[in-house]
């Protein structure tokens, strides 16, 4: 669904946010985890079937819960009454289950840090509440911090990219959405109703847009945000030069949705430079992810939705002018949605994503020669899922040239999301 003012991705998302940053606290390890050679992984059925993961290539060394989120206040069920003075007073205490975490961005540091950066101390897929949340490892992934907040505004904090610049800056981008109140979701716009009329026309008008915020001291504070005309799930990139490349839904001109942004400045300020063509074989386009080659060439794939649902295959488009022009966009013939690309050290090209479509779960291909062909007969399973409500993966690769891929799904039928890792080799 087109917005006529910021943008949006699949159907019902709006943009903007503002916040305050929070003082890292203590690493912890979570339990979840096992080798597949030991345990098999939940499939997805309503009974939740197990089976193994099998994969010609592609070599899972472990999968693992790294972030959950537990509750913290009063949830459904709990009963309040007045006692003689007419004050509030608690007659049935029950506490809210654990917290719904969505759409993961992974950065390796200069200094070998791991960062995570999502939206989470959500309700659910839609609610006002959303935050931009940080983990953090130091092992290459082993154990990972508590998750602390960045961003935390009126509005729904959504999606959270995160990228590491030539300069050594950290910048998180993310968008806001007034989806809580839409007509079109009317049990969630039902429930939220005294928080979105609490809200104001003056703040919504505000805070609605998509950003970026900026840390010159590896996360410790943050500049305030910065509004871009585009926003990606997993943001824009670094360039070999230094400058910062932005491929996103946006309006620009009413020239087309997926759009190119540029920073030449770190990050402080942005200027539209170009579109990726309009194609009525591709109506339904959305969060996309841009990489510059080895060779200079920028690569852009593209979340595709048509009205057959079995043909929701990537697109591609690239550009040889840093941005400007784009090349008609193709399919690749990869099933899944949304791309996160990654350039691994031997040369090859990465794309993970998630399955939404049965056998539910995350999924990732190679291209060994600059994205030409994908070699889809040998498609790696990174690991499955219950349900359809997952993915939004994004991959590094650690000095060993192991690849660690971050993800988020359902641990069980019915539970709140989490954060998972997937740590594999080729």
């Amino acid at each position: 669904m087109k917005n006529k003012t910021t943008l949006n991705r699949r159907k019902f998302l709006n943009v903007a946010s503002l916040a305050a940053t929070a003082s890292v606290v203590p690493m912890s390890t979570f339990a979840q985890s096992f080798t597949p050679e030991a345990d098999a992984l939940p499939v997805n059925t309503e009974h939740n079937v197990t089976g193994p993961i099998l994969n010609r290539i592609g070599e899972i060394l472990e999968i693992k819960t790294i972030c959950v989120e537990p509750g913290k206040f009063l949830g459904v069920g709990t009963e309040y009454g007045l006692d003689k003075n007419g004050h509030t007073v608690v007659t049935k205490k029950v506490m809210e289950p654990n917290r719904y975490i969505g759409w993961p961005t992974i950065v390796r540091t200069h200094t070998d840090e791991l960062i995570v950066a999502f939206s989470g101390d959500r309700d659910g897929h839609i609610c006002p509440f959303g935050k931009t949340q940080l983990i953090t490892s130091n092992d290459n992934g082993k154990t990972w911090s508590e998750p602390r907040t960045i961003t935390n505004t009126q509005l729904d904090d959504r999606d959270a990219g995160i990228i590491q610049t030539k300069k050594g800056t950290l910048l998180v981008s993310w968008f806001t959405s007034l989806a809580f109140e839409r007509q079109a979701n009317q049990i969630t716009k039902d429930r939220y109703a005294r928080i979105a009329e609490k809200i104001g026309d003056e703040a919504k008008k505000r805070l609605l847009g998509n950003w970026v915020r900026r840390s010159e001291d590896m996360g410790k504070t943050w500049g305030e945000p910065i509004r871009t005309v585009v926003t990606a799930p997993h943001g824009p990139i670094s360039l070999k030069n230094g400058d910062l490349m932005y491929v996103g839904m946006g309006i620009w001109k009413d020239r087309g949705e997926v759009v190119a942004e540029k920073s030449t400045d770190d990050g402080k300020t942005w200027k539209t430079i170009g579109y990726l063509p309009k194609n009525p074989a591709f109506p339904t386009l959305s969060e996309p992810h841009v990489i510059e080659l080895k060779s200079g060439k920028l690569l852009a794939l593209v979340r595709n939705e048509p009205k057959d649902r079995t043909q929701c295959y990537l697109l591609q488009s690239e550009s040889t002018d840093g941005g400007k022009i784009w090349t008609e966009m193709r399919s690749t013939g990869i099933w899944g949605y949304p791309p996160h690309l990654t350039m691994l050290k031997n040369g090859w090209l990465l794309v993970v994503y998630g399955c939404r479509r049965e056998p539910f779960g995350i999924r990732a291909c190679l291209s060994k020669d600059e994205g030409k062909t994908w070699d889809i007969a040998n498609e790696i399973n990174l690991g499955n899922a219950v349900n359809q409500d997952l993915g939004y993966p994004s991959s590094v690769q650690l000095s060993d040239g192991s690849i660690l891929t971050v993800y988020y799904q359902a641990p069980k039928m019915g539970e709140p999301t989490v954060v998972m890792s997937t740590h594999w080799k080729i």
